[in-house]
């Protein structure tokens, strides 16, 4: 399964169900008539919908606002150095890639739409990177 870094708190808010939208200034998917999409960065080929690692980065977001005007505050009960960095944290389904949605976390040019969020009682160290990447997990790792 491919992985996906991605900042906190957004991370913890994919993972928890929240934040049903990852902005990207990149498209994945099928395009039309043309087969699946290859990226440019990696070997593989990433058909919709897939389910990918959500990896926490090791920077935090520098801007916590959704475009409704809300503060990340209002969902999340915990300081930001209370979460975890540098390490997946859970899974989640990438359902379809949109260029528009009303989601209130809709903000970029292109929008993985997600569902099916699941987050990890333990998270599982692991160096990030750009892009969809294939995480070193080690085996039989509990995430319970």
């Amino acid at each position: 399964m491919l992985a996906l870094s991605i900042k906190q708190p957004w991370a913890w808010l994919i993972c928890n169900g929240y934040k049903d939208i990852e902005n990207r200034n990149w498209r994945i998917g099928r395009k039309s008539q043309h087969g699946p999409y290859k990226s440019q960065t990696a070997n593989f080929q990433l058909d919709l919908p897939c389910r990918i690692y959500v990896h926490a980065g090791k920077e935090p977001a520098g801007d916590c606002l959704i475009t409704s005007g809300e503060t990340y505050a209002n969902l999340i009960k915990m300081p930001l150095e209370n979460f975890t960095f540098g390490a997946i944290i859970g899974e989640v389904d990438i359902v379809d890639c949109v260029t528009e949605s009303k989601s209130p976390w809709f903000v970029g040019k292109y929008g993985f739409v997600l569902g099916k969020p699941i987050l990890y009682g333990k998270p599982i160290p692991c160096r990030g990177m750009l892009g969809f990447f294939t995480p070193e997990i080690p085996d039989k790792v509990d995430v319970k």
